[in-house]
């Protein structure tokens, strides 16, 4: 491409992405010296799951997701991720990046979906008079969880392994769709820089002669 030519927003978009994934995915030096992955370090170190492939990136993302939202404590996550990438043959650091979709901040919303979820799907009935009473006053952390682990546990159970399959199929069928695209781009870009170069030369050529 030109110097001057405008870049295409669908490749800043894209290139944000993976500088996302670049920024939260671990370093293999880095998901090896874990503490709760230093046990299994002779699993997690072949090199084909940190290779970014067709497969393997699609295959990490759901890997990811599914972990992240179903065990919400985060060594946990980053374990499950670790452990099971190998039989499914998924992406190391694509599954370490998306677990943390599920963080402080999104994980109340995640319990509280999966609750309700679990209660519409399966009528698995959490006393919501219980958890209306408790927003209201202002229930303490140890009060919610208590709450979670009691009352709502069934509920709670089923609807995060809903939402995770579901999320991990989309997710798949997302990143599937994202990374063909971004090797058709790059090959694009490549073609079109081969072009440019055929082109300067050429004009260097007749204005030589």
């Amino acid at each position: 491409m030109s110097a001057g030519k405008p870049r295409d927003p669908k490749t800043k978009d894209k290139a944000a992405v993976m500088n996302w994934i670049r920024r939260n995915s671990p370093t293999r030096e880095e998901l090896l010296a874990s503490r709760f992955v230093k046990p299994f370090s002779h699993r997690v170190s072949h090199s084909h799951l940190w290779r970014f492939t067709r497969t393997s990136v699609p295959r990490g993302t759901a890997l990811g997701l599914f972990v992240g939202i179903f065990f919400l404590i985060p060594g946990v996550q980053i374990l499950g991720v670790a452990l099971l990438a190998l039989p499914f043959r998924a992406n190391i650091p694509i599954g370490a990046a998306m677990t943390f979709l599920s963080n402080p901040v999104t994980t109340p919303f995640i319990i509280i979906a999966s609750v309700w979820l679990g209660d519409w799907l399966f009528g698995l009935h959490a006393n919501s008079a219980t958890f209306s009473a408790m927003i209201e006053h202002g229930a303490s952390a140890g009060e919610w969880v208590r709450w979670v682990f009691s009352d709502a546990a069934p509920a709670m159970l089923a609807g995060l392994f809903v939402i995770s399959v579901v999320s991990a199929l989309v997710g798949y069928i997302l990143a599937s769709i994202f990374w063909d695209n971004w090797i058709r781009l790059r090959w694009r870009r490549k073609l079109a820089r081969a072009r440019d170069q055929r082109h300067e030369a050429s004009t260097s050529d007749t204005s030589a002669g």
